[in-house]
């Protein structure tokens, strides 16, 4: 399935992704494969500049309103980009805005207005002050949404309504961070969605609905019967579009199959009800709950459905939604089948039961107002494998190497009499910690329960307002900052090893200034757990509200930094708090490393006295041992950033081979090579010998003894004595024999 998905991609063009059996297009685009334009081309008309407008809405100038007028920074016109009946599209005349007429001053005028003629006016002037959404502030919503309330409950012309429908679309657009601060005005939303209700059972609309690419509204006459089915399909993008809905009055069941997104059964027995009306938001921000959060970047839809007959408690409904989501990245955890509680401002499942069917989730309710489902997803975290056979040798060698490097360095440190040991002791007890971390705690507990349990609740018959299914794991985030502190500790100790040297060899600076060791080591373990206190610190003081807050900081696939934060590495921990401070150690390193390449390893001295090929082999391990400790086998990180796999999958293995098994070099290059260890070897490996030679001598004497010992036995025995009296003299002989070896060899 992942490689048919992944061949699929290419199916689809112009950024187009392959998702649930279909290419999904950006709003740009259209057609199967995303190959068909949804778009005007970018104009100039009336000296105003327009860049590409998407099919359907309104496009903003590139001039602006002056400093000072009462819209500074607004556009001075808009464009439409429209689609005509026959499908072409089609770039509208320019429309100008009134700079020195905001959208407050439009809340004013309509609330003194009595004239119907003026409300045309008005709402178009809302509309196109609404068109950049992108610019919104909280107060220009609510004025804007108050507008428009009030266009829908006057009696203004159909063609103000249908410019009030097209300012509800643009609203829709504004970025969800300015509705979810809550300064938007909850009267002034709550006031404009039953207004579009009342709007929806209006004679005036005909049988065609207004669609906008956020909003559609049907009217429907009820002569026919008193059964409604109302459907929205699944399309291309996730904008509507003429086409998107349909209407049958000759059903009386719901028959949603798999292109269907959202689709609505209104029932009713009230004989005076003659029409009925629907409004689909194409998402929830007018509907801001105080109840259910989600956290899941989801496009949840809103219907709504209602008869003519206010407060009408004799019609019920069903509907079914089959939401369009990444089945890749989430799966559903729970729903509820909900309605907007106008008491409460938020929703409610009061009324509403859960049922049973396919291709979707199924509802009822046994009245009438704005519906939908709300769904609780769980993130379909890949949990990576095991620890491969590659990286469990490496950092077991590491470990055992570390473990040698610190005890040797420790032990022999008054016979060697370097200044080096503190620093060496302190890196390699660092990537030991770190080593054994990783290990040992990188893999999330939450795997196992990922893999044991079955999050998909979908079928629990209780219909409640479902919770964000996230398992906190606090060891998990624990582990990640210790990471991160003996990670970056790590590298501040090849930094300070780097410095170090650099005083030593190329200063020649003798001795080191005073308490240089406690400024060290200072700067080696403070300054990362300053950098990793100050990142938790500050990621839990902006999302302490938020229970998912660590998620912030680690990753939920390992307990490791998270590298993305809302899709956006900038803002990441992973980039500020590790990254960027070990890139500046890297780099320190690396100008260090080659200074003393050049200074001192490859210099020539007119003094060596050792032939060319043996002073060049020292050079070579001179140099490997500096960039061991240096760390520069971690610029193969960054290699890793080159797009392309095969490149990236080489420099992966490379990067493995090399840094998982550092701890193993360190052992090799600083304890292994010299002088000390090897005479210390020398010394085991001889006593080693000797002591088996002992063990060989001492065998084969008590294997004499022994010898004598069962033959004295069995002489001691009548029967026995004359099969052995032939052997007594050898006997004899060997036991003076042993006696004299024993007496002149004692330390036998």
């Amino acid at each position: 399935n992942c490689f048919c998905s992944q061949h699929l991609s290419f199916f689809c063009s112009n950024d187009g992704i392959w998702e649930n059996g279909r290419c999904i297009c950006p709003e740009k685009w259209k057609g199967i494969r995303c190959t068909i334009r949804n778009f005007c081309n970018g104009s100039t008309n009336d000296n105003f500049t327009f860049e590409e407008i998407v099919a359907g809405k309104y496009g903003p100038s590139t001039q602006k309103c002056g400093e000072n007028t009462l819209n500074a920074g607004r556009p001075k016109a808009t464009r439409l980009c429209s689609i005509s009946i026959y499908g072409e599209i089609v770039l509208e005349n320019v429309t100008l805005i009134n700079c020195n007429e905001n959208l407050e001053d439009l809340e004013k005028k309509v609330s003194n207005s009595t004239i119907w003629t003026q409300y045309g006016p008005i709402s178009k002037q809302t509309q196109l002050l609404t068109v950049d959404a992108n610019t919104l502030t909280a107060e220009n919503i609510t004025s804007a949404a108050t507008v428009v309330g009030q266009i829908f409950n006057r009696n203004a012309t159909l063609e103000a309504k249908q410019e009030a429908v097209t300012t509800v679309s643009q609203l829709l657009q504004a970025p969800t961070d300015v509705f979810e601060n809550g300064a938007v005005n909850d009267d002034a939303l709550a006031t404009l969605i039953k207004e579009m209700e009342k709007y929806s059972t209006n004679t005036s609309l005909g049988d065609k609905p207004v669609v906008q690419p956020n909003v559609a509204v049907q009217f429907v006459n009820l002569s026919s019967g008193n059964t409604v089915l109302f459907s929205v399909k699944k399309g291309a993008s996730d904008s509507l579009h003429h086409g998107s809905t349909t209407v049958d009055t000759k059903v009386n069941q719901l028959n949603a199959d798999t292109d269907t997104e959202l689709q609505i059964l209104l029932n009713t027995s009230n004989r005076n009800a003659m029409a009925c009306g629907f409004v689909v938001y194409q998402n929830s921000k007018f509907f801001k709950s105080k109840v259910f959060k989600t956290e899941s970047d989801f496009s949840q839809k809103v219907i709504s459905s209602r008869t003519d007959i206010e407060g009408d408690k004799n019609t019920s409904v069903d509907f079914v939604f089959n939401p369009t989501y990444d089945h890749k990245k989430l799966k559903i955890h729970s729903y509820a089948c909900v309605y907007w509680n106008f008491t409460k401002n938020d929703w409610d499942t009061k009324g509403c039961i859960k049922k049973d069917g396919a291709n979707g989730f199924y509802c009822q309710c046994n009245h009438t107002t704005n519906f939908g489902v709300l769904m609780s997803f769980k993130k379909n975290y890949k949990y990576p494998e095991s620890l491969d056979k590659l990286s469990t040798a490496g950092c077991a060698l590491s470990i055992t190497g570390l473990f040698l490097t610190i005890v040797f360095q420790i032990v022999t440190r008054n016979v060697r009499k370097t200044s080096v040991t503190w620093v060496i002791v302190c890196l390699c007890t660092s990537m030991l910690i770190f080593n054994l971390l990783f290990v040992f705690g990188i893999e999330n507990s939450n795997k196992k329960m990922n893999n044991n349990t079955d999050t998909n609740e979908t079928g629990s018959a209780k219909n409640e307002i479902p919770e964000t299914p996230f398992v906190s794991n606090p060891t998990c985030t624990v582990v990640a900052a210790l990471l991160h502190y003996f990670l970056l500790v790590t590298f501040t100790w090849t930094g300070i090893s780097a410095a170090q040297l650099y005083f030593l060899l190329i200063r020649t600076m003798k001795p080191l200034p005073q308490h240089f060791v406690l400024f060290i080591s200072i700067i080696g373990w403070g300054v990362p757990a300053v950098v990793v206190v100050l990142t938790i610190g500050l990621i839990f003081s902006q999302n302490k509200s938020d229970s998912q807050w660590e998620l912030n900081y680690r990753q939920e696939e390992i307990c490791w930094l998270a590298t993305s934060v809302n899709n956006n590495i900038v803002t990441s921990p992973f980039l500020w708090a590790f990254v960027l401070p070990v890139t500046l150690i890297l780099i320190h390193n690396v100008v260090v490393f080659i200074i003393i390449i050049v200074k001192v390893i490859w210099k020539k001295n007119h003094n060596l006295t050792s032939t060319k090929k043996v002073s060049t082999l020292k050079k070579i391990l001179s140099m490997l041992s500096i960039a061991v400790v240096f760390g520069i086998t971690w610029i193969l990180a960054y290699c890793m950033l080159i797009n392309n796999e095969y490149v990236m999958i080489i420099f992966s293995y490379l990067f493995c081979i090399f840094n998982t098994t550092q701890g193993l070099q360190i052992f090799i290059l600083y304890t292994v090579r010299t002088k000390i260890f090897q005479d210390e070897a020398s010394k085991v490996l001889k006593s080693l010998s000797l002591s088996s030679g002992r063990m060989k001598s001492l065998s084969s004497v008590g294997s004499l003894r022994l010898r004598m010992r069962i033959y004295n036995l069995l002489r001691s025995f009548p029967t026995l004595n004359e099969h052995f009296r032939l052997l007594e003299p050898s006997v004899i002989t060997e036991e003076f024999t042993l006696s004299e070896s024993e007496e002149a060899n004692p330390s036998i």
